[in-house]
């Protein structure tokens, strides 16, 4: 359908993807479209919801500036999917047994791997390469060793980690009934930590200036400063932190499935994609910071994941390049309501009955990921027609979740 909304109360336009957006969503976008540093206009995806300080599904471009409330505190977080070639009928009748060793071999909510298992480990040779990086930024930013307990040895053993929320790993049937993996996770403990703290000095260095933003996590870093250098060298190190760890989850899932599972292989190489973060982009005649707050690159030909709820489908995509959305759709579904409010509205049997035929955990636990929490996602994929072609559609038989 297109751009449905068009606010015009800002230094810039907000093109809106939907209809459906709460009140305080369009406030929050509004407060975006006045800041100064913003270029040609802002994106609502169709899947926009309230956030912290800027609404989740928003492409914001700035010029000689970001805003680090904006990328978030799961700095890179993203998906990875690949098909395999297994068919459903290669699956066994429960999957039980499947998700349980999954569980096993990567950690999920508050857990994560045994130091004694990872030094020495594949996943540590991985991660050496990523050692030198993170040495400069603490040794700039020593303060940052107090944000993350066992600072030195958490965030190689989160390598490899889930997380909680809404991250997830999938196995999902395609219309032609190939098993592909899919999962979501982000930057984990060091992310957060990295982000939450230049969070607070964009706040701090802007001075008294903040108090003039329409909402303080609107903050932001200018170009040309020490501290934007150093935010602009950290958000580059979570990228790719968060990167290497969907990468060596996805790992041990296929090693998990060969031990369980027919013999098979990857038919289609890895999508491997961030929805929180920034990329150096040229747009409308200018090169700007393009940050994608909840949204997936989408330039033409580009191929990317847009998850459903973990009782609906999912889109492997392939994006159309709309100049108007700056190269972007959707994350993902989209919150229709906050995770407390959906743990005082559902129960446990409509959980039951609305994750019907997958495989998962059906617990008080995960009540505030129930479907019914999030929009439809075929009505999301339906405002994004002129963002995106669907190259699948997947439906997951087995979910996992932190």
């Amino acid at each position: 359908m297109g751009i449905q909304l068009t606010l015009n109360k800002g230094k810039v336009p907000a093109l809106v993807w939907t209809k459906d957006i709460e009140p305080e969503a369009i406030q929050q976008l509004v407060n975006i479209a006045q800041l100064p540093i913003l270029h040609h206009h802002i994106a609502a995806m169709p899947d926009v919801h309230a956030g912290v300080g800027a609404t989740v599904g928003t492409v914001i471009p700035t010029k000689d500036a970001i805003i680090p409330a904006a990328v978030g505190v799961d700095i890179g977080c993203g998906m990875n999917a690949v098909r395999t070639s297994l068919m459903a009928s290669d699956l066994p009748t429960s999957l039980y047994k499947l998700r349980m060793d999954i569980e096993s071999a990567v950690p999920v909510g508050l857990t994560q791997h045994a130091s004694s298992k990872v030094h020495g480990s594949a996943m540590h040779r991985a991660a050496r390469a990523m050692d030198p990086g993170l040495d400069r930024i603490v040794a700039k930013h020593p303060a940052l060793m107090k944000m993350q307990r066992k600072f030195n040895s958490t965030w190689l053993c989160q390598l490899g980690t889930l997380g909680g929320g809404n991250h997830f790993i999938e196995l999902c049937l395609d219309e032609s009934q190939h098993v592909w993996v899919m999962l979501h996770s982000g930057s984990r403990g060091i992310g957060n930590a990295m982000g939450r703290y230049f969070i607070e000095k964009a706040k701090k260095d802007m001075g008294r200036l903040v108090h003039a933003l329409p909402d303080k996590d609107l903050a932001y870093l200018r170009e040309g400063t020490e501290m934007f250098d150093d935010y602009i060298e950290a958000l580059n190190w979570a990228q790719d932190y968060a990167r290497l760890n969907r990468e060596l989850m996805l790992r041990a899932v296929i090693a998990v499935m060969q031990k369980q599972l027919p013999k098979f292989s990857l038919t289609t190489e890895a999508i491997n994609c961030h929805h929180n973060y920034v990329s150096r982009e040229s747009h409308f005649g200018e090169n700007v910071y393009v940050t994608r707050k909840g949204a997936i690159s989408a330039f033409d030909g580009e191929l990317g994941i847009i998850p459903g709820s973990m009782g609906a489908k999912s889109y492997i995509v392939r994006g159309r390049g709309n100049a108007h959305s700056f190269c972007s759709c959707s994350h993902g579904a989209g919150r229709r309501m906050s995770r407390s409010e959906a743990k005082r509205t559902f129960s446990r049997v409509q959980l039951a009955e609305q994750t019907l035929g997958v495989e998962c955990r059906k617990d008080g636990g995960v009540l505030d990921e129930i479907p019914g929490a999030y929009k439809d996602i075929d009505s999301v994929m339906a405002n994004q027609g002129d963002l995106v072609s669907v190259e699948h559609t997947l439906k997951q038989v087995l979910c996992i979740k932190g």
